[in-house]
């Protein structure tokens, strides 16, 4: 059963923690008695209460640096959470070859790299916290559902769902639990400069929040809950595993309203 501060004693690392959902997951676990350090490019936004490292998870030496100085600062890191990430918009036919070569950089091998660097620090903390130490990535509904308009979005979060099993797989043993979330479309800044760059945004959001089953969208404080469930004690024998945060649009389909 998870407690108010589940967390107390635990190192976290949030990438992309200083805007919309990354902030509300480092905010969480903060809340529940982490220490939480932000790794973004901009740590303008990082909550109160958190270590601020600028760096940006395309650049291999800048992300080895972050890492080690969260680990170094706390003494241990128990828990990462890789939720750096761009979007795209269009077919296969918009996006020329520097724009999937920048979204697969960020999306992908952005987490690859942190949990190249995160690695080390967490197998030795595994060795004094059995069941506490894991890697959870932040996925999205587009790596199991087909949308429109969304080609090459969808084929970087296909890759991290795909990563994050691979990943169970092959640290499961070290004692590192690998687990990601898959937001359906969420109610972040990212999402809000989309809508605003709609012809009609109020019916563009109605649109979007119409093809969620709960007819409305996904908030950040939702998927930080899943986050924070994922990554905590409580879900010790939880690995391998990608758990929906959608509103039910993967899995349910509706007749339509009478």
């Amino acid at each position: 059963m998870t407690g108010a501060r589940d967390f107390d004693g635990l190192c976290a690392l949030v990438t992309g923690g200083a805007s919309g959902i990354g902030a509300a997951i480092a905010t969480l676990l903060l809340e529940r008695g982490a220490w939480v350090a932000v790794l973004d490019r901009d740590t303008t936004g990082a909550p109160a209460g958190t270590l601020p490292l600028a760096a940006d998870v395309t650049d291999d030496a800048a992300v080895k640096a972050a890492v080690d100085a969260a680990a170094a600062e706390f003494g241990a890191l128990h828990t990462l959470v890789s939720n750096a990430g761009i979007g795209a918009i269009g077919t296969v036919e918009d996006n020329p070859d520097d724009e999937w070569s920048r979204v697969l950089d960020i999306n992908v091998l952005g987490m690859v790299r942190t949990a190249r660097h995160a690695l080390p620090h967490l197998r030795h903390a595994a060795l004094a916290r059995p069941g506490a130490v894991s890697i959870t990535h932040t996925c999205s509904i587009a790596a199991t559902a087909g949308l429109p308009q969304r080609a090459l979005y969808s084929a970087s979060k296909g890759a991290v769902l795909s990563l994050t099993m691979a990943m169970a797989a092959d640290h499961v043993r070290d004692g590192i639990r690998v687990n990601c979330v898959n937001p359906g479309t969420a109610d972040t800044p990212w999402v809000g400069r989309l809508l605003d760059q709609a012809q009609d945004p109020a019916a563009e959001r109605a649109a979007l929040e119409a093809r969620q089953p709960t007819g409305r969208l996904v908030t950040a404080a939702e998927v930080a809950a899943a986050v924070a469930y994922l990554a905590g004690p409580a879900a010790a024998a939880v690995t391998g595993t990608a758990l929906a945060v959608d509103g039910g649009m993967q899995g349910l389909r509706l007749r339509p309203a009478p």
